[in-house]
């Protein structure tokens, strides 16, 4: 089970991905996105949903509404793609919101990929985008190896030994194929031990983080209630080493990009008003510039098995692989719906009532 899912209350209610496509599509249309774009944001945002990135999907539209409201994000954005080599590509998001820019940028990589076998795309301009392994998945459906990382919306981790935030919860997800009807390996992480979506998502849940999460910027002491999140130091994973793929991560999807990293991140969690310029990379990798697919996902399939098989430690029910469970969750939710907790449910309702939309459900 995620982490995202820890502890879920009985009283969760489950809405189908139609329900939740609805509600989020009349919303952004409420918010003046034009229709189109509504519906596209609606697809990637319950994505997230349905492999179970809970604090990442319907759970963050209020916050990416207000956004709009206050004038921090360009419902209209006019995105620009620019070709710099024949295998890379730079994208200007205008502001517009980060669903959008990515599905653009990958796109753009898919199309670039099928002519050179590999493409870069650099963004900027952009804005949060929600769980990074939707869009290291959108270049399975050609065949392609996926890779994404973003400079974080807010800042929550410090460099190695300090206490200033300056770092963020950089994410790195890769996804690879492995043919129709077989689950992919997906790998989607924050560089810290937990994202801040699910701090916020613990916080508004009322449940206690785990010790190891998050320390105390001044003190150094275990933070475990999720409502003083914003008085703690989120902890990187392998210690100095996850602090310093964070760092590398923040510089090629930042400083590469012309986008914000660092000190210059613009905490979307406390600033509706500015501009984040958030900073965005996707690759496309062509599986068969270096082998038949069929026989990469045959010996993919072979060695993942062969962990599968492998001898456990006291404990453990089963070896766990990279995109098992998401594949798992998935196939649930598609079939059952998407559990919202209470909370989450009585901030949608708040939402509609202000939008004029009708309610979830």
């Amino acid at each position: 089970m995620s982490d995202q899912n820890a502890g879920a209350a009985a009283a969760d209610r489950r809405f189908s991905g139609a329900q939740l496509a609805t509600f989020i599509t009349a919303a952004y249309d409420a918010a003046g996105l034009p229709s189109g774009d509504a519906a596209r944001a609606a697809r990637l945002m319950i994505e997230a949903d349905l492999i179970g990135a809970d604090a990442h999907g319907i759970f963050r539209l209020p916050q990416y509404i207000e956004r709009i409201e206050a004038g921090g994000l360009n419902p209209k954005p006019d995105i620009k793609v620019t070709r710099t080599a024949p295998a890379t590509a730079r994208v200007d998001g205008d502001n517009g919101l980060g669903h959008l820019v990515m599905q653009k940028a990958a796109d753009t990589a898919i199309t670039l990929a099928r002519d050179t076998g590999v493409a870069w795309v650099g963004i900027r301009g952009s804005n949060h985008a929600g769980a990074a392994s939707v869009y290291a998945a959108l270049p399975m459906a050609a065949g392609m190896i996926g890779i994404y990382s973003a400079v974080a919306s807010a800042n929550h981790m410090a460099p190695w030994g300090g206490t200033d935030l300056l770092l963020g919860t950089n994410p790195l997800a890769v996804a690879l194929p492995l043919g129709p009807g077989i689950d992919p390996v997906v790998i989607d992480m924050a560089t810290t031990v937990v994202s801040y979506g699910t701090v916020k998502n613990y916080a508004l849940t009322g449940r206690a983080m785990p010790e190891g999460w998050m320390i105390d910027r001044t003190t150094g002491v275990p933070v475990k209630d999720a409502a003083n999140g914003s008085n703690g130091v989120l902890l990187p994973i392998g210690g100095y080493k996850g602090a310093g793929l964070a760092l590398v991560l923040g510089l090629l999807a930042g400083a590469l990009n012309g986008a914000a990293v660092g000190a210059d991140v613009v905490d979307f969690n406390a600033d509706n008003k500015t501009v984040t310029n958030t900073g965005q990379f996707i690759v496309a990798l062509d599986i068969a510039r270096f082998i038949d697919p069929a026989q990469f996902a045959a010996e993919t399939q072979r060695h993942l098995e062969e962990l599968r098989r492998s001898a456990r430690l006291p404990g453990f029910e089963r070896i766990r692989l990279p995109g098992d469970d998401r594949a798992v969750r998935r196939r649930d939710r598609a079939s059952n719906g998407v559990p919202l907790s209470p909370q989450v449910q009585a901030r949608l309702a708040v939402l509609a009532k202000r939008l004029g939309i009708p309610r979830l459900g």
